[in-house]
């Protein structure tokens, strides 16, 4: 409705203008049907990604699909979205490029197949790769945890956004074919478009059969919040983490968890930016250390650096006809959790009582003012 309503308000505002303005303007209007028709389309995807979601989850009453109550459908409660829910549903349909479509292939290629080529070197054929246990968090999609499931290896992704966990749920397991639907990603972007078509340019997914895996794959997504969901120490033989450490308000516990979960010799295998998505968020409490400063705590965990590269050009989900395109340099590394553990991440006492004396510091501060 919120999208309708846009497209509503622009065509009145252009209907004020004077005749001879619009006269200039003659593809404008019908271009506005274009946009109009886009976004019933995309409407009808989301309708079959929510189809049924109650499902998905083990711990929901699905007897909630019977409710009388018409606000409640599928196992969920029906409120008004807001803004930051449609920005979400946005986001997600360009993930779908970016995941799991022709177009999305550059970014793939540029973000993913460093992580694969690293597992591929590190875990050859002859090591039986569905002994080796790889953990992808933050798998929006499931694209990166779904190939490296393909070469035979055993993986689980992490997901805690329900958007991303409908719409990879909507693709690994309910599309069965190639190319079997069409979004249009691009139909919210009003300005920076180069021609007409650009905003209105489909693109169809996915590029693959989600479903064509080797027979004894393992391959499984997860939902909800990593640090929760993974408390089991020395379980992991590879975390893979793309465009995910900087999703934290406190990116230290993320690097904390990794060290904990993977096995004695496992390796931890990184790309992408440090753009701290909780930063300056309203109601959020957000730490933004510098890639200095997080490359001193892994090594303070104890992680050995193997292989570390800075300024890797790198994009997400970028709209590859748009006037304004953002690329990130992003930090690709590869580092090893030692084969011999040591009592404990290199923390030393003289080190924890500084800790204690600027804590202690800040509250007498605070306590001034």
């Amino acid at each position: 409705a919120f999208s309708l309503l846009r497209i509503v308000n622009t065509e009145k505002y252009f209907l004020s203008l004077p005749v001879n303005h619009r006269a200039l303007l003659k593809s404008f209007r019908d271009n506005l049907d274009v946009i109009r028709t886009c976004i019933e389309k995309n409407n009808n995807i989301i309708k079959l990604i929510v189809k049924d979601v109650a499902y998905m989850f083990e711990n929901v009453s699905h007897t909630l699909t019977c409710s009388t109550n018409q606000e409640e459908k599928g196992g969920f409660h029906q409120s008004v979205p807001s803004m930051n829910d449609q920005d979400k549903v946005q986001v997600t349909l360009k993930q779908f490029v970016r995941d799991w479509s022709e177009e999305g292939a550059g970014e793939r290629r540029t973000c993913y197949q460093p992580i694969i080529d690293e597992i591929l070197a590190h875990f050859p054929a002859n090591t039986a790769p569905h002994d080796v246990k790889v953990l992808v968090p933050g798998a929006g999609l499931g694209r990166l945890a779904f190939e490296i499931a393909r070469r035979g290896y055993t993986c689980q992704g992490n997901e805690f956004s329900l958007f991303m966990l409908f719409a990879s749920n909507f693709v690994l397991n309910k599309c069965r074919d190639i190319n079997m639907y069409t979004v249009y990603p691009w139909v919210h972007q009003y300005v920076n478009n180069m021609r007409l078509g650009d905003q209105t340019k489909p693109v169809k997914f996915p590029d693959i059969n989600p479903s064509v895996l080797p027979p004894d794959a393992q391959f499984s997504m997860t939902a909800g919040d990593f640090l929760e969901v993974y408390v089991e120490e020395n379980e992991w033989d590879c975390v893979s983490t793309c465009f995910f450490i900087d999703c934290a308000s406190n990116v230290v516990a993320f690097i904390e968890a990794i060290y904990k979960i993977l096995k004695p010799g496992g390796l931890w295998i990184n790309l992408g930016p440090l753009l701290y998505h909780f930063s300056d968020a309203p109601n959020e409490k957000s730490i933004e250390p510098t890639y200095e400063e997080v490359r001193e705590v892994i090594n303070g965990f104890g992680f050995k650096m193997e292989k570390e590269e800075t300024r890797v050009k790198t994009t997400y989900a970028q709209n590859p006809n748009s006037m304004l395109k953002c690329e990130y340099e992003s930090i690709f590394f590869v580092c090893r959790k030692p084969s011999e553990e040591s009592s404990g991440p290199a923390t030393s006492t003289g080190d924890t009582a500084t800790a204690q004396q600027e804590e202690d510091d800040i509250l007498m501060q605070n306590g001034s003012r």
